[in-house]
């Protein structure tokens, strides 16, 4: 039987929609406000779900404090109060749309993953905008 395990979590960061290889009035046009030069924030909520056989010893699929300290040391600790343009190394050439630091996330939690194990990531951008990720198709 197998049963998902989900861990909520937040960060605030800023960032900047922009490409360097275009012009100011091509970023303003694709990306509009969100390429603001003095760049933007949000209140980032992060989902991380955790599928998997249900273990007959512990009863868990994940230990939750191990998927919490994961969640701290590989997410809040990297993006939280960040500029992400400017402070968190895998997006100084990747442009920080949700879509690509949900991917992001989804790495650096995925390393971690028990063979077994299936995962997905939900990011919330706004209460309204959300992206979801579970692996490369």
């Amino acid at each position: 039987m197998k049963v998902t395990v989900n861990r909520k979590a937040h960060f605030n960061a800023a960032h900047r929609l922009y490409r360097s290889d275009w012009s100011e009035e091509k970023n303003l046009s694709v990306f509009g406000k969100c390429s603001n030069k003095n760049f933007h924030g949000h209140n980032y909520e992060v989902i991380v779900g955790v599928t998997g056989e249900i273990d007959k010893e512990t009863g868990y699929v994940i230990d939750i404090k191990i998927l919490k300290d994961l969640i701290k040391t590989e997410i809040e600790d990297a993006f939280d109060h960040k500029n992400l343009n400017i402070e968190v190394p895998e997006f100084k050439k990747l442009n920080p749309t949700a879509e690509n630091i949900v991917v992001v996330i989804y790495n650096k939690l995925f390393k971690h993953m028990a063979a077994n194990h299936k995962l997905e990531v939900t990011l919330y951008e706004t209460p309204r905008n959300y992206v979801k990720f579970s692996g490369k198709s």
